[in-house]
């Protein structure tokens, strides 16, 4: 999670919202790391998850990652849970929950909907203080009501 910390760091300097994320194997080794580059990138879909899960798939050489887990400092959307299950990942990993777009668990639980065919182990609130933190100051900085 540390990692992803760092990433999401990345995407404050690039003017964009602070979320990191890493994707590891069984053993720990990263294989791939994202941060949100929606803004630097004019793209909608540049959430760090999913930068980090193409960068894993093309560091395996499969999209295939049942053996890998997915940390990242905010829950996952609808979309990026989407991407999580699709892509079999073994395990999701955050840190701060997010209650108003949160999709494993706060305000939809895609990643363990039954009606799917992969449900990944879901592992949250790890170092949520400090995600949730580098979110809040930059909400507050964005604020032109100061």
């Amino acid at each position: 999670m540390r990692l992803a910390l760092r990433e999401a760091a990345h995407a404050v300097a690039e003017g964009d919202v602070p979320v990191g994320a890493v994707v590891v194997d069984a053993a720990g080794a990263v294989l791939g790391t994202g941060h949100n580059r929606r803004e630097a990138d004019q793209d909608p879909t540049a959430h760090a998850e999913l930068l980090a899960l193409r960068a894993a798939a093309h560091s395996l050489g499969r999209w295939r990652l049942d053996d890998c887990s997915l940390v990242v400092t905010l829950e996952p959307c609808t979309m990026c849970a989407g991407a999580a299950v699709l892509a079999r990942v073994g395990r999701v990993i955050y840190g701060a929950p997010d209650p108003k777009a949160g999709a494993a668990g706060s305000l939809w639980d895609v990643v363990r909907d039954r009606r799917l065919n992969h449900r990944p182990e879901v592992v949250s609130g790890v170092l949520a203080e400090e995600c949730g933190q580098i979110l809040r100051e930059w909400f507050t900085s964005k604020r032109v009501d100061r």
